[in-house]
């Protein structure tokens, strides 16, 4: 192996080993890189003079449109989790449900569903299922297992469903890459894929696994129902009609605001980026008629800024790293890699898959996006068979479930930090572990049935 590619190939296992030590993962990415680059300079491996392209890179981040969708879809998850919006969608479906054994498991499916479509941050999702439904699942004498494993797989939704925040950067990454992949085959006129076709490819995706964890808590109420008992009935609660009004009040805005912001996106009407500003406005009239705007705009701000800060750290960071490794020859390895795997296309795809699942443990979705797809997206695109929609969702459900897997699943620890003294760390391990396995079956349906991601885009735009 060429002296170039040792470094490559050493550069990644320091960046690994230094995230599992715990420095930051911006500062590592452009730390080590930098390290590197030094390192290949001196021994003649790579010319640190190529680090002159870094400004020229970071001015294209700061002013891609796409990326732009990013802070105002934070800023509506920010303000829809501040203006307690999910406490009377839950009060409110528990109560339609509570009846029905299972039926508050159901409510936290559905509520969580919508907080997924409506903030597109797993952590936010998380940390107000969290503080939200587990006292109220086992107040009313739910199985703990089960109660943590329903918040938590509930709240991963947040990876998939549009306006998923993964999705907006994995569709960046991946129109880059689709791009490369074209030229490098001799296509001069390239077609390219957007954030739009991965907001469509992944709804069917995400229904379905709404649907299979729904019936995962049904059979689990009809075959053990003392572990998702019914609820008892309230005498001062609103029924019938009074019932049917409270819940067309509470979720009829909720509903607006996802349909305006996915509407205009799968519609035409809008680009991703309108469609952010769109639903950032709709966020403030949902918060100014809930509890007003008093106290509550300058946190919203705060929380925004640090979490798009962060995101855009990491991304210079993961640009200076993509590189030097490239500088390095490391892409020229990786997809010699891939092509020399035994298995030939769906070898290389399931390599990637499993790399991408165990990096998951030690590295955040948006730096695996960042990092690797950028690595190995490329070269599978050139490969025959391979559709960019397809890649993505299958990517974004991966990337899901690596999110909620034992025992270094980030799910598990926002998890962990907000749950009640009566919720162990085995409590949640256990009760996860059926969800996973229902990930693993998605994949592998997904797998087998590419049109669950492509219908739905090849419908809307024709690709």
């Amino acid at each position: 192996m060429p002296l170039a590619e040792i470094l490559a190939v050493l550069m990644v296992v320091a960046v690994i080993a230094a995230l599992m030590i715990g420095y930051p993962v911006a500062l590592t990415l452009a730390g080590v890189s930098l390290g590197f680059a030094v390192i290949g300079h001196t021994l003649g491996a790579m010319d640190f003079l190529i680090l002159g392209a870094l400004p020229q890179r970071i001015f294209g981040v700061m002013t891609n449109e796409t990326l732009l969708a990013i802070p105002m879809f934070i800023f509506m998850g920010v303000m829809l989790e501040r203006s307690r919006v999910a406490e009377e969608l839950l009060e409110t479906m528990g109560r339609l449900f509570g009846a029905l054994r299972g039926g508050l498991g159901i409510s936290v499916i559905v509520v969580g569903t919508l907080l997924a479509a409506a903030k597109g941050v797993v952590g936010a999702t998380t940390v107000t299922m969290g503080l939200i439904a587990l006292p109220a699942m086992l107040r009313f004498g739910y199985d703990p297992r089960l109660a943590a494993g329903t918040v938590a797989a509930t709240a991963t939704l947040a990876q998939i469903f549009p306006p998923a925040t993964v999705l907006v950067l994995l569709g960046d990454q991946l129109g880059n890459s689709y791009q490369a992949a074209q030229l490098a085959k001799g296509i001069f006129a390239p077609r390219s894929v957007t954030v739009s076709d991965l907001f469509a490819g992944a709804l069917l995706p995400g229904f379905a696994l709404v649907a299979l964890y729904l019936i995962y808590v049904i059979a689990v109420a009809l075959l053990r129902p003392q572990a998702a008992p019914a609820i008892p009935p309230d005498p001062n609660a609103p029924r019938g009609l009074a019932l049917a009004w409270r819940l067309v009040a509470v979720l009829v805005a909720p509903l607006l605001l996802i349909a305006a912001v996915l509407g205009s996106i799968l519609g035409g009407v809008a680009t991703p980026t309108e469609a952010a500003s769109i639903g950032a406005v709709g966020a403030i009239l949902l918060a100014m008629r809930k509890a007003g705007l008093h106290g509550l705009m300058m946190p919203v701000v705060e929380r925004t800024t640090q979490i798009t800060s962060m995101i855009f750290l990491i991304l210079i960071g993961a640009t200076m790293f993509s590189l030097v490794f490239r500088a390095l020859g490391g892409d020229v390895m990786v997809e010699r890699a891939l092509t020399d795997l035994p298995g030939g296309v769906a070898g290389a795809l399931l390599a990637v898959m499993l790399a991408m699942f165990l990096l998951g443990f030690v590295m955040d979705a948006f730096e695996i996006i960042f990092v690797v797809v950028p690595i190995v997206a490329p070269a599978l695109l050139k490969m025959p068979g391979v559709d960019p929609v397809w890649l993505g969702i299958m990517m974004a459900v991966n990337l899901q479930t690596s999110y909620m897997h034992p025992p270094l699943g980030p799910t598990l620890f926002f998890l962990r930090g907000v749950a009640p003294p009566e919720i162990t760390t085995r409590h949640i391990y256990v009760g996860i572990i059926p969800f996973v396995l229902i990930q693993i079956v998605a994949l592998i349906v997904l797998w087998s049935v590419p049109g669950l991601a492509t219908a739905l885009p090849h419908a809307l735009y024709g690709r």
